[in-house]
């Protein structure tokens, strides 16, 4: 089984995982605090679920600190590289932009640290969420699609609730009962459990 580290940071209390690849460290998401929390260690790469300010808001100072590789989905971009982002959509934040970048979206083989992710794309939540799954371990780095008794909000810009229903069922469902899944707030889950008992996925 892969090693990670697991930290909480920000108001909104936003896991982010710290995965120890046989060629290299990668980190997924980037909550505040996360950039002074794992100052000492070797941070590769940075995957990013999706745009929102909790997941984003130490990418920069990581990519900075570590010059890290950074990876995200083509609907982000906006939400990393414009630092108006969230101003010009009535929002009283500024997240620091980070530099560059690759694209990445849905994909079978997705290698990074001497890992070999599936990526799931399950928008609804927000635009070009991504869920990076790892067959080997069992494992699924969910972001904000699917919780410990719930799913991620859809009433924020972008968000779609019939968008995000269909595509925990089509995508992340079908997914072996024990795959455990590590969101992006609150603790980890299985997919067996989720599908046996989330009252918001029944019917």
């Amino acid at each position: 089984m892969i090693k990670f580290e697991e930290f909480t940071g920000g108001i909104l209390e936003t896991n982010t995982f710290l995965l120890q690849g046989p060629g290299g460290n990668v980190l997924i998401d980037a909550p505040q605090g996360a950039d002074q929390h794992f100052a000492t260690a070797q941070i590769d790469a940075l995957l990013l679920t999706h745009g929102h300010f909790d997941h984003v808001a130490d990418a920069a100072a990581i990519q900075r600190r570590h010059g890290c590789a950074i990876y995200y989905h083509p609907e982000t971009r906006p939400m990393v590289t414009d630092p108006n982002f969230y101003r010009d959509r009535g929002f009283a934040l500024e997240v620091e932009p980070v530099t560059g970048g690759t694209l990445i979206s849905a994909s079978e083989d997705f290698a990074v640290g001497g890992l070999s992710f599936t990526v799931l794309e399950v928008p609804g939540h927000c635009p070009g969420s991504l869920c990076f799954y790892l067959d080997q371990d069992g494992l699924l780095f969910g972001g904000d699609v699917l919780f410990r008794g719930g799913i991620g909000r859809w009433d924020l810009p972008g968000g779609d609730h019939d968008l995000l229903v269909t595509g925990i069922r089509e995508k992340i469902f079908p997914l072996p009962d024990a795959t455990r899944v590590h969101p992006g707030h609150g603790p980890a889950t299985t997919v067996g459990h989720e599908r046996a008992t989330n009252l918001w996925l029944r019917g």
